[in-house]
Order: C-alpha cells, then sequence, then structure tokens
C-alpha cells in the first residue's frame, strides 16, 4: 500500500460528498441530508486556500481527507477544530492514522498551531483513534443531536501539539 499526502483540491469535493452520503458515515458527522451535506463540503473546501485540508491518496487514489478549520480571530490562532474522514475502501486499515499523523503534524509545522481539538459523537469507532493519538476528553454535550428520536452524545476532545 503506497500512501501519499498532498494539499486536497476543489476536485477531491466529490468523493467527500460520496463518502458522507451514507446513513453509517452521517451518523458521525451533524449533517442531514445532501443540501447539509454540500454545504459543509463547500465550507470543508475553502480552507484549501489557507493550506489547511489536506488529502492522502493510496496506490494514486484519493483515500482520506482531513481540514483544520483555522481561526482568523488573533487571539484564537494558535488552536483550531479538526475533521477527518477516510473513504469506506480503506477504514480499519491504518489510513486514518496516518493521515491524523501528518495533518497533526501539517498543523504544528506549517500552520504553527498549538492545539486542536475535535468533535466526535458516542458510538463513531473514531474514538479509539483520537484516543491513541493523544486526544484527551475534555467535555461531553448530552441530547447534542437528534438523529429522528435518537439523541447522541457529543465528545469533545482535544491534543497540544
Amino acid at each position: 500500500m503506497n500512501i501519499s499526502f498532498r494539499l486536497s483540491k476543489k476536485e477531491d469535493g466529490d468523493e467527500l460528498i460520496r463518502w458522507l452520503d451514507s446513513p453509517e458515515v452521517l451518523r458521525n458527522f451533524p449533517m442531514h441530508n445532501m443540501y447539509e451535506i454540500k454545504d459543509a463540503v463547500n465550507i470543508w473546501l475553502s480552507y484549501i486556500q489557507l493550506n489547511a485540508s489536506i488529502s492522502c491518496e493510496v496506490d494514486g487514489k484519493l483515500a482520506g481527507m482531513s481540514v483544520l478549520y483555522l481561526q482568523l480571530f488573533e487571539k484564537l490562532k494558535h488552536q483550531c477544530l479538526f475533521a477527518i474522514i477516510t473513504s469506506p475502501e480503506c477504514r480499519g486499515k491504518g489510513v486514518g492514522s496516518k493521515l491524523l499523523e501528518y495533518t497533526l503534524n501539517h498543523a504544528k509545522e506549517t500552520l504553527h498551531l498549538e492545539k486542536v481539538h475535535l468533535e466526535v459523537y458516542e458510538g463513531n469507532p473514531a474514538f479509539r483513534l483520537y484516543e491513541r493519538s493523544g486526544f484527551i476528553e475534555y467535555g461531553k454535550h448530552t441530547h447534542f443531536l437528534k438523529d429522528g428520536e435518537e439523541y447522541i452524545t457529543k465528545i469533545v476532545m482535544e491534543k497540544e501539539l
């Protein structure tokens, strides 16, 4: 498996939409329908111009993406929210771990961030990846998402870089 990383391109958005548009994945993100997915992807892709979206390829095929939602206010520039997703074909194969490691290094070395934080919803298998990578849980928002009649708790985590 040949893994490479690059800054994201606008064309990567089509795959990102495809990855998000499945019930098992969408459960772990706040979007509900295609309109919301496309809106979220447009926001994600807007960070390309800030060199804050990373794409991962496996054997030349897009396999994952991450984004660092950089802050524009001076007092907040040292930290940001972070998100990551991998293609269905690459889940459970270490691609997410490598993309996470690369993204955190990029955040520290290139973007000069001191801390990243993330939001993960209870039951998301990525929670274990975040713990293994040194993220610390610092809070929970119970009843954060409402999916039909089910409420889902949001866990917030952070990592010093």
